[in-house]
């Protein structure tokens, strides 16, 4: 019998932070919830982070996750937005690695591909679809709870995948192959 897991996902960002949870077992699984922490513009941005912290920590208190996954910064042109979400990333593993939590993160362009199939998918495709894997109408006010919860499916199907479960990249060149993302 499989073991069930919850995988807490999430979509940093130091404005707003979105949260999905999933329970897993085996090759199934369902929503357990899914929000997102709004921050005060006028707040600082070290300030944010504190709170970023401090809302990661109740996440995992009151959901207690057996694994946490995040989606990396992507990178773009604007340096300063890379930093900050980098960041909000860092605090977030922080919170869930002070909690004895394993996290993986994964690039937005990884998640698009394994919900969507595609790698380029708008954020109202991903939202689509995963209503279609959950079967159900997904109730948010923000994608970025949406998001989130992409990323925890999409460490379920890296976790749960025969073809993937288990295979570490061996060399450069297959780490090149198999993350096109990743080159700059």
């Amino acid at each position: 019998m499989a073991k069930e897991k919850i995988i807490l996902g999430v979509d940093p960002g130091t404005q707003i932070m979105g949260y999905g949870l999933i329970e897993t077992s085996g090759k199934n699984f369902k929503l357990i919830h899914l929000d997102s922490i709004k921050f005060k513009p006028a707040d600082s941005p070290i300030l944010r982070l504190k709170q970023i912290f401090e809302g990661t920590l109740a996440v995992i208190d009151e959901y207690l996750p057996d694994e946490m996954a995040v989606e990396a910064p992507f990178f773009g042109k604007n340096v300063q937005s890379m930093l900050k979400l980098g960041r909000a990333q860092g605090v977030i593993m922080a919170a869930a690695l002070f909690k004895d939590i394993p996290v993986e993160e994964y690039s937005p362009r990884k998640i698009k591909q394994s919900i969507t199939g595609k790698g380029s998918a708008s954020k109202e495709q991903v939202y689509a679809m995963l209503e279609r894997s959950f079967g159900h109408k997904i109730e948010t006010k923000y994608l970025d709870a949406s998001d989130a919860l992409a990323v925890a499916l999409c460490h379920h199907y890296q976790d749960s995948h025969p073809l993937v479960a288990g295979s570490k990249t061996k060399s450069w060149d297959k780490f090149l192959k198999d993350n096109p993302d990743r080159l700059g």
